[in-house]
């Protein structure tokens, strides 16, 4: 796929790409063709939107500076981790005055993140190669995920937020549909033992699974699951549908991210009954069916 994407875009316009990979690489994850007049799984609403939705909000929403000043203005800075740096120019970040814990992540991708327990044992100079790499790549070029496309790829580097239970907090991930959570998804231990079980918003445990095996024993009961339910659904209100994404520590949360093309369509559900059961919920806006 990889070469063939080269080939493509030397040859063909960017949304004519944008078509043809999205609706190859669902055909080669999902086993079919996404049916995108009359899309109905979740999977497929999400390849309806890499294709078709070029709304400015969801770049907004991608770039992680960007969006901060989004949730600042409807949930407060409180709800931010803690801006340390933003740079065009990874050499330029002053190592000397941040903390001993903190976080490194370029504003254009997702999943591209150093997090920094321990500033004595860290290499500058293999980090500053790190970053500049992740400002050299485009993140939309590799699964055409469109609102990364427009992002002015910078460094940020953030406060490391720690719930005590290992190098990165427990995620939080509610999908609201329509500025209603129906979905919450928790992650743990994602650089070490990656796991993931699904809740609905009264925390009962649904039987589906998303592409990771389920939490030992569960996961418990966040202490603030209803607050984070509101500024989910406080900073989703008028949308068709986002993930909003939090860490809960003991005092306070914090805002991780949102996200508008989960996986990029291609994390697999199961039972794949799940995808059509979680693809009902997202009423797409009428004038952008295709």
């Amino acid at each position: 796929m990889g070469k063939l994407k080269t080939r493509m875009k030397r040859m063909l316009p960017d949304p004519m790409v944008d078509f043809i990979v999205t609706v190859l690489e669902h055909k080669r994850r999902h086993g079919k063709f996404p049916r995108l007049r009359n899309p109905r799984t979740f999977n497929e609403k999400i390849a309806h939107r890499k294709i078709f939705d070029r709304r400015p909000l969801l770049t907004q929403f991608a770039d992680k500076y960007a969006v901060r000043d989004y949730v600042a203005a409807r949930l407060g800075p409180d709800a931010l981790p803690k801006l340390y740096y933003a740079t065009k120019t990874p050499a330029s970040i002053p190592f000397a005055e941040l903390p001993d814990k903190f976080v490194v992540k370029p504003t254009h991708g997702s999943g591209w993140v150093r997090v920094i327990t321990d500033k004595s044992k860290l290499d500058i100079g293999e980090l500053v190669k790190t970053c500049t790499a992740w400002l050299s790549e485009s993140f939309y070029e590799r699964g055409r995920e469109w609102p990364y496309k427009n992002i002015a790829p910078q460094i940020i580097v953030e406060e490391y937020i720690d719930d005590g239970s290992g190098i990165a907090p427990s995620d939080y991930k509610f999908f609201v549909f329509d500025g209603k959570v129906a979905l919450i998804q928790v992650d743990v231990g994602r650089f070490s033992d990656h796991r993931r079980t699904l809740y609905d918003k009264h925390w009962n445990e649904l039987d589906a699974r998303l592409s990771f095996p389920a939490v030992y024993g569960g996961a418990p009961r966040p202490r603030h699951l209803e607050e984070m339910i509101r500024a989910a659904e406080t900073l989703c209100n008028d949308v068709d549908f986002v993930r909003a994404d939090f860490y809960d520590t003991e005092n306070k949360i914090y805002f991780g991210e949102l996200t508008t093309t989960p996986g990029s369509g291609l994390e697999m559900f199961e039972p794949v009954t799940f995808d059509a059961y979680l693809g009902e919920m997202w009423k797409l806006p009428s004038a952008r069916l295709t």
